[in-house]
């Protein structure tokens, strides 16, 4: 199955175009014919089969003939993450997380931080693409970076974790997650979270979590976190 997105589409549309690149590919590389049937999702749960009814590879047009609504788990899952110094790990991060399950993404800015600049386009189409690999009818929600400061004031729903790597009692994640709950996790950058802004997120009603014995990279961590909600919320 080849899963196509696009956000403008709702339950009531009719007819789709297709943009040049993606009619190009529909047409050039997977050689569809009218009456060909394809799948797009506009990222907000709905699913909508759809009929070709012209191969123009600059803008192929299609009939909706079903349109269906997947329902999102009960939890919601934001992951909080600075983003490291080589991009292909944090492209690598978005890419996984999304395949997995994740709701929403923050990209945060830390006194330890080595990368303060995302490309934010580029960082979307990965995701985009993601989801479309994965089959998933929901995209997640990449925000703006913020600094740590900023958001950890912020209100937060739910159950809210930071891993860090300071010296200090700890639960495992595994064991503070419940099911069906909204979750917040940090996840510092390769130099961690300085004490001030682990006390910081205590003031803010953070609880320390440990991801195991192991010393993790940024992104392994996030997606070993995002990983572990998953399979809570799977039982």
């Amino acid at each position: 199955m080849q899963l196509f997105y696009n956000a403008s589409l709702d339950h009531s549309a009719k007819q789709f175009v297709f943009n040049e690149e993606e009619s190009r590919h529909i047409v050039k590389v997977l050689r569809k014919k009218p009456d060909d049937l394809l799948q797009i999702t506009n990222g907000k749960g709905y699913l909508f089969t759809a009929k070709i009814l012209s191969t123009d590879p600059k803008k192929c047009k299609a009939a909706i003939v079903e349109t269906t609504k997947k329902h999102q788990k009960m939890h919601e899952l934001h992951m909080v993450v600075a983003p490291t110094k080589s991009m292909d790990r944090f492209e690598w991060f978005l890419e996984k997380v999304t395949e997995i399950g994740v709701n929403e993404i923050t990209p945060i800015i830390c006194e330890h931080s080595e990368r303060k600049i995302l490309k934010m386009p580029r960082l979307e189409k990965i995701i985009q693409g993601a989801m479309k690999q994965s089959l998933r009818t929901y995209l997640p929600k990449l925000n703006e970076p913020i600094s740590y400061e900023e958001f950890i004031k912020n209100e937060h729903q739910g159950l809210s974790f930071i891993a860090h790597c300071h010296e200090e009692e700890k639960m495992e994640l595994i064991r503070r997650v419940a099911p069906d709950k909204d979750i917040t996790i940090l996840i510092g950058p390769e130099g961690d979270f300085s004490e001030r802004e682990v006390d910081l997120a205590y003031a803010n009603g953070f609880y320390p979590v440990s991801l195991g014995d192991a010393r993790l990279r940024t992104e392994t961590a996030a997606i070993v976190a995002c990983t572990t909600v998953a399979i809570i919320n799977s039982r």
